[in-house]
């Protein structure tokens, strides 16, 4: 398995562990008051930071067991396919963001949809990535 796709990898599972830690902790304060009033920020801001720290340190012991380094064209065009994929989600996550604040919706629920288009793009963009290493690219032209 190459660097590339072991870094797909770490990136899907971490977003989807961000995703699960933020919802359960939230959800569990949920309990105990509103949905809305809940300290969000917070702990989006820890699950954010945590994945940024998770990253690292794994791309860094990926970096020290792997044995090849270089990209070759392949990898670069594997990983331009899981970007594509990846941002209509972050995309239409920021338009619905928009149209919610122009109804002046809650900001819990505006900041909430903008954190889950991008965990949904990274988790997307990282499942695009292992499938196109998988299965490769089919070219319809």
């Amino acid at each position: 398995m190459s660097y590339e796709e072991k870094s797909s990898w770490v990136m899907g599972l971490l977003a989807i562990a961000s995703l699960a830690v933020y919802a359960s902790i939230t959800l569990s304060q949920a309990a105990t008051m509103p949905l809305t009033e809940t300290p969000y920020v917070p702990t989006m801001l820890w699950t954010i930071g945590g994945s940024i720290v998770g990253s690292i340190v794994i791309h860094i012991g990926i970096g020290i067991t792997s044995r090849n380094h270089k990209k070759d064209q392949r990898d670069r065009e594997f990983y331009r396919f899981g970007e594509m994929v990846g941002h209509g989600f972050l995309v239409a996550g920021a338009l619905v963001a928009l149209v919610m604040a122009w109804l002046e919706w809650d900001w819990f629920w505006i900041a909430n949809v903008i954190y889950l288009a991008f965990l949904l793009s990274a988790i997307v963009a990282s499942v695009a990535k292992i499938v196109a290493y998988r299965r490769g690219i089919v070219r319809a032209w």
